[in-house]
């Protein structure tokens, strides 16, 4: 019987340029030109540039383009709205709205940043201390929690100085 040599195949190739075979973590996107609807799962970063309906849950940072139609529940850690987003979106750490983007939702955030330009129509809840573990289905049934101040007008010192001079002259 005859030996056989076996090659494993490297990251780098001979000539000092990548294997096009390994492949590196990169980002989802969907396109502009491209639509999709159903649950988008993203395991890593990704961009929605097109138009997608449904869910979309996300581990990393997630990009909803300028251009960008979505009409979907969004959970993830990290979301920039930067086109139009119809739906509720939970971010665990930080909700970004861009001075192009437009959420009709309701957000549910540990973070929020809000871009001059920026439009948001809906209740946004932040909780700097962490999301709680509150069902989805639930969250709207929280009461969201407002500190109500009362104002009262305070009276005009310019009435009693009136007041007072115009007993002299």
């Amino acid at each position: 019987m005859a030996d056989m040599a076996v090659d494993t195949a490297g990251a780098v190739t001979t000539n000092g340029g990548s294997d096009p075979l390994v492949l590196e973590p990169k980002q989802t996107v969907l396109a502009r030109e491209d639509s999709v609807s159903g649950n988008l799962a993203l395991k890593g970063p990704g961009q929605v540039l097109g138009i997608f309906s449904g869910q979309i849950e996300c581990d990393g940072d997630l990009l909803i383009g300028p251009e960008a139609q979505v009409e979907a529940d969004i959970r993830g850690a990290r979301i920039t709205v930067a086109g139009l987003v119809r739906g509720n979106v939970i971010a665990s750490n930080r909700l970004k709205i861009t001075s192009t983007g437009r959420l009709e939702g309701d957000a549910t955030v540990g973070t929020l940043v809000v871009q001059e330009g920026g439009v948001h129509y809906g209740v946004i809840r932040v909780h700097p201390e962490g999301i709680p573990d509150t069902p989805r289905e639930r969250m709207a049934d929280v009461p969201a929690q407002s500190t109500v101040v009362t104002l009262r007008a305070a009276p005009s010192p310019v009435g009693r100085v009136r007041k007072f001079w115009g007993e002299f002259f």
